[in-house]
């Protein structure tokens, strides 16, 4: 028995192409396929791929697989899944060429043999139209809960990879210790916001920004019976300041989780509702673009 595992050794030792035979490749099924350096359409495009050229998969990250490409400099890229077919290397064409960077000109004709068919326990990437692009954060819409029992809607647009504007509407609530009734506010909060840096690795991308806006607020302070006060109102204008990060998963590339911590400052027209200054927010936008 030993000497029959030491002649196994030997022989996976002297033909590497043996012990190779079950690795996974992508085959590009598209035009062209772009390469970028993390696994989120928003790094930069490192290279291109061909029809039908294999890539050798270091890891599948479910929407996203990480490749070995030379070019790059750390040696690896990132394609999405809709490029092409994710299957073992023995299924691979013969003809497949192995990765390399195409020039900016079309893509030679190539007359390549039909894959061979799945096994059953493969997973096959989605067969879209060639012309469908992957998601990438420039829209994004969803809603947003925070301290003061606050919650509403908000939007986030990235006008560039560091600049970027949200808008929020929200409603809140609060209660005193020494007031009798409750204050309800409506507020609608533009503002501006800037990524300090990118951090994407295989699984997470991360982007801490910092913003500021203003708050345009309607308060209504309600008193119940047996008070028996008339609701009273009042329109006003804050400010505030804030600091978090946008967290989006290799999974679920076109959602975005942000956590917030801010500093704001309301105007106080009503005695005993005073709001706390410093607010916790988390929000999730879906990017539709």
């Amino acid at each position: 028995m030993i000497r029959c595992a030491a002649a196994l050794v030997f022989a996976l030792t002297l033909n590497p192409a043996l012990a190779r035979a079950q690795d996974t490749v992508l085959t590009v099924n598209v035009p062209s396929a772009d390469v970028h350096k993390g696994p989120t359409t928003a790094t930069p495009i490192i290279g291109h791929a061909s029809s039908g050229t294999v890539l050798a998969i270091v890891r599948n990250l479910g929407s996203w697989v990480k490749v070995a490409w030379p070019d790059a400099p750390d040696g690896f890229g990132y394609v999405h899944v809709t490029m092409g077919r994710v299957g073992p290397a023995g299924a691979a064409a013969p003809a497949a060429k192995t990765s390399q960077r195409t020039t900016s000109g079309p893509a030679p004709a190539k007359r390549n043999p039909p894959p061979a068919p799945a096994p059953t326990s493969e997973q096959v990437a989605p067969r879209g139209e060639p012309s469908s692009r992957p998601i990438s954060h420039i829209l994004g819409v969803g809603g947003l809960v925070g301290s003061m029992s606050s919650f509403g809607a908000t939007a986030r647009a990235w006008r560039t990879r560091r600049v970027g504007i949200q808008l929020a509407f929200t409603r809140d609530a609060m209660t005193s210790d020494v007031a009798a009734g409750r204050v309800t506010a409506l507020q609608v909060e533009p503002a501006v916001v800037y990524a300090l840096f990118d951090r994407v690795s295989d699984y997470i991308w991360i982007r801490p920004y910092v913003g500021s806006g203003l708050s345009f607020r309607h308060q209504t302070l309600s008193v119940p019976a047996p008070v028996g006060l008339e609701p009273a109102s009042d329109n006003g204008v804050g400010l505030r300041i804030f600091g978090g990060g946008e967290f989006t998963f290799a999974g679920m590339t076109q959602f975005g989780l942000s956590v917030d911590l801010g500093y704001r400052r309301f105007p106080t027209p009503f005695a005993g509702f005073e709001a706390a200054p410093l607010s916790v927010s988390i929000a999730g936008h879906y990017y539709i673009k």
